[in-house]
């Protein structure tokens, strides 16, 4: 009985390694396009694939283990124990390959594995079904994680009858002290091994993610990393006190920095630590402001900044009929990131969504200054209003209207997210016609959602693409447009000033870095009444839009954000984040940092704007400086927002 234990715990280890490499083996195939190093080693990932795979195994092996082994010992023995267990591992088992499944396509948008932040989507389970169900490229790893599930509770099924078979067909062999110790012995030998799986390595840290990394070339770096690994350790790493909040330098630091290359001045508010006023050096006016936020619209898809397929004739004849923003950049890879930095100067941290919160945020902007100027501010978006705690942010912090998948008819509703761009931008059209009546100037902000899985290509929109994914940016493109040519034919079109950008980018083509640029390289085109055409080609990125627009309007205000007047100061250096990555940047150089590896990654900038890898010098310790002092500012805007009272340490 004890040799038939430890086979069936063997055979059921070795089964789950195999499919779990399965998995990867399909990842490598549907997105290997992604390898940027072609010199790099595939068999390395796949090797330290089944290091990581293993960890989870033996954190799934360990308690039927234990408690089967006991059992063997003690030769006890009923067929409901091997039952028991399998129950076990198929409940645990179908987890992990449920993360392995999940993560092709997750991996696809956004160029990382599986973590904690997809605990965000649970509070919009509707939206998240409706997202995964009606998307139709990922049907396919559905239907590959069922199919796995099935096999492998037929060979559950099966190992557990022939071993328990072979087991009430056995004859039992004597007992004796010496066979009792070498069997307590090797059982305790198991289940060290079994323990030193689950720890990963020797040394005195257990495995960490970093150990996945081997080579230039990020695609393959993570490909070894098991998603239920990366998901249960970014969930570990949020419950450790240590792990809540940025600590990547002193805040005093971090503080005094920060105003030194915000150029703020004066004594220091604990509670608005980079507060200044902000004086105008411009004419004073109040045109009407049209901001379109597009969703996942990278630079990349424009043939203005070196595509060929002509998906975007629109925004393509913008850039030469507007100020146009040829390195801007975006805060985050996230909506709600697109939305606090453009709309209040407020910067991404990390994967925390700043919009939300057990008390809504209140964040002082575009939309609040512009309301204390006398503006009606009106939010146009396409899902439900509750999203994001969209609804209850925007009315907090500055818009007196806002209108969500609840005001438009459940027919135009098409999938998870609500209604398509078309319909928001033929609504939102009758309402600022409407509100363009009124006394007063109008501020309408449109976020858009079609070029978000699950893409719905109307019938009548005839894209040149046959590809989904480059039909949903031309469908977009086009809807911009059709607004536009609208929005000339009114009234208020000549006192108004546009800004169309990204609320993020998108992977596009090759991965050249560790975060690949077309997350966060976006276009920007500001244009109207006073605004002079051309291109400005200087560094830039979503926190500075609010002050440029304030100041091409003549506005005096308090600021206590991290944007600045690019047409009065230019930018030398940037930074954003992703959801484990802290990225500064200037015009030669870039670095990023592996929040969650603990590792730094460095480029060259080269006259193109594509990135090389590069050896660590001076540069580099200029933009770690800068970046790691914004965001640990940011970081503690962020927890004295939260925690009244004394400041954070």
């Amino acid at each position: 009985m004890y040799k038939r234990i430890i086979q069936y715990l063997f055979g059921v280890h070795i089964a789950a390694l195999i499919i779990m490499s399965l998995f990867r083996f399909v990842q490598y195939l549907v997105l290997g396009g992604m390898i940027g190093d072609s010199d790099a080693s595939r068999f390395t990932a796949f090797v330290k694939g089944v290091w990581f795979d293993n960890v989870i195994a033996c954190y799934i092996m360990i308690v039927p283990l234990v408690l089967l082994l006991i059992a063997a010992i003690c030769r006890f023995y009923h067929r409901w124990v091997l039952k028991t267990a399998n129950i076990w591992f198929g409940v645990f088992y179908g987890l992990a390959f449920m993360a392995s499944a999940g993560n092709i396509p997750y991996f696809a948008y956004f160029f990382k594995n599986l973590d904690s932040s997809i605990f965000g989507w649970f509070g919009y389970a509707g939206t998240t079904a409706g997202m995964v169900f009606g998307e139709t490229t990922y049907l396919p790893y559905i239907l590959a994680y069922i199919v796995a599930m099935v096999l492998f509770v037929i060979f559950l099924r099966r190992w557990r009858r022939h071993i328990s078979h072979r087991i009430e067909s056995s004859t039992h062999s004597s007992r004796s002290w010496r066979k009792l110790l070498i069997r307590c012995g090797f059982a305790c030998l198991l289940i060290f091994l079994c323990l030193f799986g689950i720890r990963g390595r020797r040394g005195y840290n257990p495995i960490k993610i970093s150990q996945a990394y081997y080579c230039d070339d990020p695609f393959l770096n993570q490909l070894g990393i098991n998603p239920a690994f990366n998901l249960l350790t970014s969930m570990l790493d949020d419950m450790r006190k240590e792990n809540r909040e940025l600590q990547l330098m002193p805040y005093q630091e971090a503080i005094t920095k920060s105003r030194t290359y915000l150029g703020v001045e004066g004594q220091v508010d604990s509670t608005a630590v980079l507060h200044r006023h902000v004086v105008a050096d411009r004419e004073r006016r109040h045109p009407n402001v049209v901001m379109i936020l597009m969703e996942s619209m990278s630079a990349d898809f424009l043939n203005s900044f070196g595509a060929q397929a002509g998906l975007t004739p629109t925004l393509d004849t913008l850039y030469h009929h507007s100020m146009a923003f040829t390195r801007c950049f975006s805060a985050g890879i996230h909506t709600n990131h697109g939305i606090t930095a453009t709309l209040y100067s407020y910067p991404a941290l990390m994967f925390r969504n700043l919009m939300k919160g057990t008390v809504t945020p209140r964040r002082s902007g575009l939309p609040t200054i512009l309301k204390s100027e006398g503006y009606h501010n009106i939010f146009f978006m396409t899902h439900e209003a509750q999203y994001d705690n969209m609804n209850a942010f925007f009315r907090t912090n500055g818009y007196d209207e806002v209108y969500a998948q609840e005001d438009y008819p459940r027919s135009e509703r098409v999938n998870a997210f609500g209604v398509p761009d078309r319909f928001l931008f033929d609504y939102a059209m009758k309402v600022i016609n409407d509100t363009s009546l009124g006394p007063d100037p109008f501020f309408a902000t449109l976020l858009t959602v079609s070029n978000h899985p699950p893409y719905i290509i109307p019938e009548w929109f005839h894209p040149r693409t046959s590809d989904p994914e480059t039909q949903i940016v031309e469908y977009s493109d086009y809807c911009i447009g059709e607004f536009l040519k609208e929005a000339k034919k009114q009234p208020w079109y000549d006192n108004t000033i546009f800004v169309i950008l990204a609320d993020h980018g998108k992977l596009v083509g090759k991965t050249e870095a560790e975060l690949p640029q077309s997350y966060n390289h976006i276009p920007l085109f500001i244009f109207g009444p006073g605004v002079e055409n051309g291109l400005y080609e200087g560094l830039a990125t979503q926190v500075d839009v609010m002050p440029t627009l304030l100041g091409m309007m003549g506005i005096s205000y308090d600021f206590d954000g991290f944007g600045q007047d690019l047409l009065r100061q230019k930018r030398d250096q940037l930074f954003y984040t992703s959801d484990t990555q802290i990225v500064g940047r200037d015009s030669t150089a870039c670095f990023i940092y592996n929040n969650q590896a603990e590792k730094y990654f460095y480029y060259d900038v080269k006259d193109d704007g594509s990135l090389s890898p590069a050896s660590s010098d001076s540069r580099f310790d200029a933009l770690k400086d800068y970046a790691f002092s914004m965001v640990q500012t940011a970081e503690y805007l962020y927890r004295r927002s939260l925690t009244p009272g004394p400041s954070p340490k």
